[in-house]
This record gives structure tokens, C-alpha cells and sequence, in this order.
């Protein structure tokens, strides 16, 4: 939803009541994972994609309705549905569609803050009721506090889910609900400033990735040529900067300073957090002297077994960049295993 905020500012500045249309569950080759919004003005104009061009047709007849009212509505659609296969869904799966006027018209303070929260790139979770006639909606906060008052069990379901960093189905008190996960963008921290990490941070920058690189050394740190900046660069010892970070689910780091006083610094900090993902440049040899040396400070081979190293997917790297895209291809592997 992030990107589509300025049109949104905009269409409710204008006046304009409109449709959110959220999917809501999928089976086999549905074109587009649950928790995908697409977004219908009352004069059709369309702003995302909830399939890729196989049910929109269908949806913005139903939103002209939604739109008009609090009326919600659950639309199915599979290989046995007819309207599906009038609109081209032919792919073998199934697809459904929560419809409703979109929050801002129903609780303006719910999106009010999850406008804010988007912008500065702060998580939360939207709740909305998919059972009854009428929209309800609750926006629960990582830390368990609210915009309004939410039942508990919804409370409790919502930290789940966002620990999960899986939208999902639940139901409550005999009410159908779905918890729409609204992460911050992940973080990838980088120590080390080098060629390879240059080329790292351009391309987790086009995947929205907010990347920090960390790296003491004044050489590398003010001498590395980076094509696109990174969002932060500390020179700094990771000791004196990730502390101040929030390390979590959300969280990935690649140590590539190839000096154990720095990434050895920052994997003794990274290895007992909740961080999703570590990679380690380095070669075979280099990561055997790496576990002996976590090892005798106290790490047990569980721990030591979280690094990824050698880093990447094998892909017989040769360049900087192709070093880079292995990385990012196995960092993306692990994310997309959580959705």
C-alpha cells in the first residue's frame, strides 16, 4: 500500500469514497499471495492488482456497491466458478476477495495512523471482520497497543500473525477475521564496505530493502564508490551501532569486512537476536577458522549453524555484482519462506 499513498491522500482529499479489495486466501496457482490490496475509484479507476488481470472485471461491478455503503463482501473464484473462467482465470487455483469501503471512511484514526505508519516505515497489523453484513476494523501495533479499543483474543491473534510475517484467516468469538500484516521494510545491515557490498546495496535497494552499512575502516567507508547511496553509513564498529537497532524478524545482515575484529564483532551481537538471516563472505576455509573462534567464545554449533557461508546461492559467481545477487537471491529465499 506504501506506494499508492499519494493517490489515496488524494482521492480522499477530492472526496472520492472508494473500495479496498484484499486477497484473503488462495489455493494452488492463484496469480498474487494473500494479503495483496488493489484499491477501485467510483469512476473504475484502479490502483494495484489482486490477480493479474483474471477477476478485476468482476470486481469493480461488485465495488460500486461497497463504495456506497458498509455493505462487505467475500468473492470466490477457481476453475469451477463460472465467472472465473469468464475473466480468465484458467491457471488451476483459487482465489478470494474481501471487498469493502475502504477503512479510511469507516474508522478515519485507524488510517490515519497506518498512513503514518507506512511512511515511517513502522509495522502494524489491520484488522478487518469478514462475517456479518457491516465493516469493523482494529489496528494492532507489534508492541500489543491499539487504535481503539480491540478484544484481546483479536490482540493476541494480531502479534501472532505479525511474529508469523503472515496475513491470515482467524476466527474469534464465532466472527471470521483477517489480519492483514503491514510490516516495516526489512533491514539489511552490511559491515564491511567493499565493491561487492556496493553492488549489494544497489540491488537490495530495488527489492525495498532499507540498507546500513557499517565498516570502522575510513578507507573503505569513505572511498567505496556506492552507485545508489546507502539509507545509512556508519563508520563505525558494528558494537557501537546495532545496538541501537530493533533486531528482528525482520532483520538481515551479511558480514564482508573479512577482519574478525569487525564481523566477528557483529556476528557475537547478531548470532542470540532474532535476526532472519546472517551471511558471511568468506570461503570455506576462512568460515572453519570463523567457527573455531565462535566457538571458543562460548557459541554452540546451533548457533554457529545460522551463518550462511560461504554467502549465496551457488551460482559460480565471478564479478562483484553476480556475488551480489547470490546473496540477495538466498536473502529472498529465506524472507519468502515466512509468506
Amino acid at each position: 500500500m506504501r506506494e499508492y499513498i499519494a493517490e489515496i491522500d488524494r482521492w480522499i482529499t477530492e472526496g472520492k469514497t472508494f473500495s479496498a479489495a484484499t486477497v484473503i486466501s488462495t489455493w494452488g496457482s492463484a496469480p498474487r499471495p494473500v494479503g495483496t490490496m488493489m484499491f477501485i475509484g467510483p469512476e473504475l479507476e484502479m490502483l494495484g492488482s489482486v490477480s493479474g488481470g483474471c477477476v478485476e472485471g468482476v470486481i469493480l461491478k461488485e465495488a460500486d456497491e461497497t463504495s456506497q455503503s458498509a455493505k462487505i463482501k467475500n468473492l470466490k473464484f477457481g476453475v469451477s466458478d463460472n465467472d472465473a473462467w469468464s475473466v480468465g482465470l484458467t491457471c488451476g487455483g483459487t482465489i478470494e476477495i474481501f471487498l469493502e469501503k475502504f477503512v479510511a471512511f469507516d474508522v478515519p484514526a485507524i488510517w490515519q495512523t497506518l498512513r503514518n505508519n507506512l511512511l515511517e516505515n513502522k509495522s502494524c497489523v489491520l484488522i478487518s471482520k469478514l462475517s456479518g453484513e457491516n465493516a469493523r476494523h482494529y489496528l494492532v501495533h507489534p508492541n500489543g497497543s491499539t487504535v481503539g479499543e480491540t478484544p484481546e483474543e483479536l490482540v493476541a491473534a494480531a502479534g501472532k500473525a505479525y511474529q508469523e510475517r503472515k496475513s491470515q484467516l482467524v476466527e474469534v468469538a464465532g466472527e471470521k477475521w483477517f489480519l492483514r500484516v503491514f510490516p516495516k521494510k526489512h533491514q539489511l545491515f552490511i559491515i564491511g564496505a567493499a565493491h561487492a557490498a556496493a553492488e549489494l546495496v544497489h540491488l537490495a535497494k530495488y527489492f525495498d530493502f532499507e540498507t546500513i552499512v557499517i565498516d570502522p575502516r575510513g578507507t573503505f567507508a569513505q572511498n567505496t564508490h556506492f552507485p545508489t547511496a546507502p539509507d545509512k553509513m556508519y563508520e563505525d564498529y558494528p558494537a557501537e551501532v546495532l545496538p541501537e537497532y530493533e533486531i528482528d524478524e525482520y532483520t538481515f545482515a551479511v558480514v564482508m569486512a573479512h577482519d574478525p575484529k569487525i564481523d566477528d564483532q557483529a556476528l557475537h551481537l547478531l548470532l542470540r537476536s532474532k535476526v532472519a538471516y546472517i551471511g558471511a563472505l568468506s570461503s570455506k576455509g576462512s568460515n572453519e577458522k570463523r567457527r573455531e573462534r565462535l566457538l571458543a567464545a562460548g557459541y554452540s554449533e546451533e548457533e554457529f549453524k545460522r551463518i550462511h557461508a560461504p554467502v549465496g546461492i551457488s551460482i559460480k559467481s565471478k564479478t562483484a555484482a553476480e556475488i551480489a545477487l547470490s546473496i540477495l537471491a538466498q536473502m529472498i529465499l529465506v524472507k519468502n519462506q515466512y509468506l
